[in-house]
């Protein structure tokens, strides 16, 4: 139980990797925020923790929206009176290639997947800064260090993941916050299943270990990055993508 009465913030955790992340804190303790768009999916992942015995409570928010953001933050503490982990999960895709992506394809992708970190990390950190305490992890992606066809908004997004990261942690360390990253490979979920066969192939080619990745595997970094046995890191970008970039 390493994270008893720690509260934490999940963003897009109604589902896939999220969810498995908020499933993880919750099994060792952690009082769990489950925070989405989708709320009725996110109240039945309340259902579930609490079946289990995890503590949990579910808020609606749009992570690109200032005020949802401030809302999920202040709701937050006011159910838990702490604020002590923040995970940035929640994306989209918007697949094309960059010469028929629409400005609307770009600007959504760029305001959920990094604007919406952006606004929760800065939320969260005046909380954490008044306690001297925090763990924040971003979620980017391999194609955000090595970029991908008809991705640019989303390798943009996640790329721009990794150098807000970075500023993050040299700002917020002097108050004892640590600042993130893990850059997930191809990770079986509801976003990956809609990509096409061939595309689904060439990543497993590419793959060292010959395997696709599964939430638990990011579950189990993100853990370890928001634990105890990581106070002494911090700007740092953990790459769990099975040997797809090394």
């Amino acid at each position: 139980m390493r994270f008893e009465k720690k509260t934490a913030v999940v963003t897009g955790s109604a589902r896939g990797i999220g969810k498995a992340i908020a499933e993880r804190l919750g099994s060792q303790g952690a009082q769990v925020v489950i925070s989405d768009i989708l709320m009725e999916a996110a109240e039945k992942t309340v259902r579930e923790f609490r079946d289990k015995g995890f503590e949990a409570f579910a808020i609606k928010a749009d992570v690109s929206s200032s005020d949802d953001v401030k809302n999920l933050i202040k709701e937050a503490v006011a159910k838990y009176q702490t604020l002590d982990i923040v995970i940035n999960n929640a994306g989209i895709t918007r697949d094309t290639l960059m010469i028929r992506m629409s400005e609307d394809d770009w600007n959504k992708v760029i305001d959920i997947n990094l604007k919406g970190a952006f606004l929760v990390t800065q939320a969260a950190a005046k909380v954490m800064m008044k306690q001297r305490f925090g763990r924040i992890v971003n979620i980017s992606s391999v194609v955000g260090q090595m970029g991908n066809a008809g991705q640019a908004n989303y390798s943009a997004s996640k790329a721009g993941l990794i150098g807000l990261t970075k500023s993050s942690a040299r700002e917020l360390a002097a108050r004892g916050i640590t600042v993130n990253a893990i850059a997930p490979g191809f990770i079986e979920s509801e976003m990956t299943e809609k990509l096409p066969e061939e595309v689904r192939n060439e990543f497993m080619k590419a793959t060292a270990l010959k395997r696709f990745g599964k939430p638990e595997d990011i579950a189990a970094a993100a853990a370890f990055l928001v634990s105890d046995d990581a106070s002494y890191i911090t700007g740092q970008v953990l790459a769990v993508n099975g040997g797809l970039l090394m």
